[in-house]
């Protein structure tokens, strides 16, 4: 069935204090969705964020991020008032996320809220506790030893609760009894709020797509309170990183530095740790999208400490041998595979084996030297097109930044006679070509220069920041959104 929806993530909703959480206002994007004809609201992950404030980047891949709990909700349900709120400075630019202020701000005004709750007498919460036991106790000691240390990376903890010896792990969890029970606070804070939101959206027959990371980040509790999963030696520290060799875009390729999966390991446990991950993410989740989908047939080992990704080299993943455990555990599931960048012929084996769509950009299709897989005319039905991602430049900023033979290029193709709006001319030919399903960043639909940037890869301060605008979700909108899927067949 033919289908489209929108991409926009949760920080960038207009809510009150400072960032965009499971507020009212999400609910109105979701009303707003429905009035502009979409079936896919499409996310960024949700998961804690360190460091560079990256959701690729999280403390968890199974906790959410407590930026994201709605104050609203809890001023209702009488653990704040907002008072408590308004008291608090989380940044006065209501079109971009200051994370210092939110950092310095939401722990303060959320452990307010935990000691009004009187949590550890609600039945829910301990249910909570108990069917999210897998992870969740993991996380919330990690959080509060990290705390201990100040916010240093486990690597650089005391050796023994660095090497979680048991008499050392029991001892933090005395010591710190009360601030672990406030991270757990948080998780079923977002949680609850997280799953009134999305069935909200799937009752208005709107589905959840969420995003995944292929791998986990170092500072993690997942690779703390995991070590056998990864590459690391006897004294956890890693042996080699994830990455990207040099290319046209990097002279010295991409260090990501995530620790790399010990896949014989996965391999000799039936990827229990993976069926984990991914049945959780159903939990949250109605499609996920995983990023960097080439790194299951090969991946991209760099020595650690390396300064650069220039002496890495390629590794066999698991290939097939995954989607193979996962299908039998979990029955047929919805995936969207981040297939971008440069494909040899045994990943595009695997896509087509798995029979997961893959993606299409059209930012990537008006390269006037070369035919391109990304021109409207090569899509094959199962795919899925977007203007742009994440990490590209608006539509309307990236155009206005072509080269001129490619602008020229794209003149032509595209049959474009004016500069007027140029992003509703990309945003026809993504809704109009053949791919099944088509995901528009909100940016594009108003038009946004590269301003609304969400980030720019490589590059750190400046990224995951933007917020649309309270008034930007008009009736008049939604109608001319509504007014072309329905042209082009995705109503």
């Amino acid at each position: 069935m033919r289908k489209s929806g929108i991409l926009m993530a949760v920080s960038s909703i207009p809510s009150q204090y400072g960032i965009g959480t499971f507020s009212k206002e999400a609910y109105a994007f979701v009303d707003f969705l429905e009035k502009a004809g979409q079936k896919l609201w499409q996310l960024l992950p949700l998961g804690p964020t360190g460091y560079g404030d990256s959701p690729y980047q999280s403390f968890s891949t199974f906790a959410g991020n407590p930026y994201f709990i709605d104050l609203e909700a809890l001023i209702e349900e009488g653990y704040l008032t907002r008072e408590d709120c308004e008291a608090c400075d989380f940044g006065s630019d209501s079109t971009s996320v200051d994370y210092e202020k939110i950092y310095l701000s939401r722990f303060r005004i959320l452990y307010q809220a935990y000691q009004n709750s009187h949590i550890q007498e609600n039945p829910a919460f301990l249910q909570f506790q108990e069917e999210n036991a897998d992870w969740l106790a993991d996380y919330a000691l990690y959080m509060a030893v990290k705390n201990s240390f100040d916010g240093k990376s486990w690597l650089f903890w005391d050796e023994k609760i660095k090497q979680r010896e048991p008499g050392e792990m029991a001892r933090y969890r005395e010591t710190y009894a009360d601030e672990i029970l406030f991270y757990e606070f948080q998780q079923f804070l977002f949680t609850k709020q997280w799953q009134a939101l999305k069935e909200y959206a799937n009752r208005k027959d709107i589905r959840i797509v969420g995003d995944i990371p292929i791998y986990v980040a170092l500072d993690s509790a997942d690779t703390w309170a995991n070590p056998q999963l990864f590459q690391l030696d006897d004294t956890c520290t890693p042996v080699a990183v994830a990455g990207c060799p040099p290319d046209a875009f990097s002279r010295t390729g991409q260090l990501w530095g995530n620790p790399l999966y010990r896949w014989e390991y996965h391999r000799q446990t039936g990827y229990q740790w993976w069926i984990r991950r991914i049945a959780h993410c159903y939990q949250l989740y109605d499609i996920v999208r995983i990023d960097h989908f080439r790194g299951f047939d090969e991946y991209y080992s760099i020595p650690y400490g390396d300064e650069t990704a220039e002496n890495g080299q390629w590794m066999p993943g698991p290939g097939y041998d995954i989607f193979r455990a996962v299908k039998a555990e979990l029955g047929k599931i919805s995936v969207i595979a981040e297939d971008l960048g440069f494909l040899t012929p045994s990943v595009i084996r695997l896509v087509k084996k798995t029979g997961y769509p893959g993606m299409k950009i059209l930012q990537f299709a008006f390269d006037s030297r070369e035919e391109s897989d990304y021109l409207p005319h090569n899509y094959e039905h199962n795919c899925v097109v977007y203007t742009g991602t994440h990490d590209n430049d608006t539509t309307a900023g990236w155009y206005e930044k072509l080269k001129r033979k490619d602008k020229s290029f794209a003149r032509r193709y595209l049959q474009i006679r004016e500069r007027k709006e140029i992003h509703w001319t990309f945003i026809r030919a993504a809704l109009s070509s053949v791919a099944d399903t088509a995901v528009i960043p909100m940016q594009d639909y108003l038009g946004l220069g590269g301003e609304a940037r969400m980030n720019t890869p490589s590059t750190l301060g400046m990224n995951w920041k933007w917020r649309m605008n309270a008034g930007d979700c008009t009736d008049e909108l939604a109608q001319r959104i509504r007014t072309m899927v329905k042209l082009y067949g995705r109503l």
